[in-house]
């Protein structure tokens, strides 16, 4: 073999391993941002929720911070490769949670905007603290509804790792609250459930209502949420729990200065 030859594959062969070499770190990279988008970057805030995670339904895991009525809740994003403890000062927190609304659910309406609130509207929420404050819940992101809230199909693990096994280990939050009467089956337009379906939400409902509990103790001839909203919102555009539709205010695109002068010479 020529010198020549051999010299030429030599270069091939470096070449080669070179090429190899690149797309194996250019394939490893991006696997590797790719895995820190989904476990290692926490997301701030709903507006940080996207079109993307919505459409792909994807579960993220958090903590609680509060809960503001009887079917919603903020949750603080505790992603798997998240280190430190979650912030209780408020200052800490502005900013930083997810406005969850729960999936499938509709419970009684507190009082807002002077309006009375519901009977058992405050058993409702203090059920829905007591079982979720402060407490791990996996959420399955669904869509944004016209109040920017996340809603979200909830599952709260019965233990610390049962959340690896979702379904099996953990409960459906919302039907949890049907069965306990907290709630009934959010009908509405644009209602989501879990992978359940909606008959799974319809017959916990009719359990509670069958054994009297929660909101149907006094018997089962009573205004259901849907109905107290509806009734509201006909007498007031601000009158549903979840509050005021925001304002949007379209600013008119701002003329270019050539327009301008050649505005200002025709009036002349």
């Amino acid at each position: 073999m020529s010198p020549d030859l051999s010299e030429e594959k030599d270069e091939n062969r470096v070449y080669y391993n070179l090429t190899i070499t690149f797309a194996v770190g250019a394939v490893s990279g991006i696997l590797l941002h790719k895995f820190w988008i989904r476990h290692g970057r926490r997301i701030r805030n709903g507006d940080h929720v996207t079109g993307d995670m919505l459409e792909k339904k994807r579960w993220i895991k958090g903590r609680v911070t509060s809960v503001g009525d009887g079917d919603g809740f903020r949750l603080y994003h505790t992603p798997l490769l998240r280190i430190g403890a979650v912030p209780k000062a408020k200052k800490d927190l502005k900013d930083q949670t997810i406005r969850i609304r729960i999936a499938g659910a509709d419970a009684p309406e507190g009082a807002y905007f002077g309006r009375p609130a519901q009977p058992f509207a405050v058993e409702s929420h203090d059920w829905l603290k007591n079982k979720i404050l402060d407490q791990k819940v996996y959420c399955e992101l669904l869509q944004r509804d016209q109040y920017s809230r996340i809603v979200a199909n909830v599952d709260v693990p019965r233990f610390s790792l049962a959340g690896l096994f979702r379904g099996r280990f953990s409960e459906n939050l919302a039907l949890e609250m049907l069965k306990a009467g907290h709630a009934t089956t959010y009908e509405q337009a644009s209602a989501v459930y879990g992978n359940e379906g909606k008959d799974a939400y319809l017959n916990a409902e009719k359990e509670a209502r069958a054994k009297r509990r929660g909101m149907w103790k006094n018997g089962t001839k009573i205004e259901l949420p849907a109905e107290y909203k509806r009734k509201y919102s006909r007498a007031s555009p601000l009158a549903e729990k979840e509050g005021p539709q925001r304002t949007v205010i379209r600013r008119q695109p701002s003329k270019s200065v050539p327009v301008r002068f050649l505005r200002r010479l025709l009036k002349k």
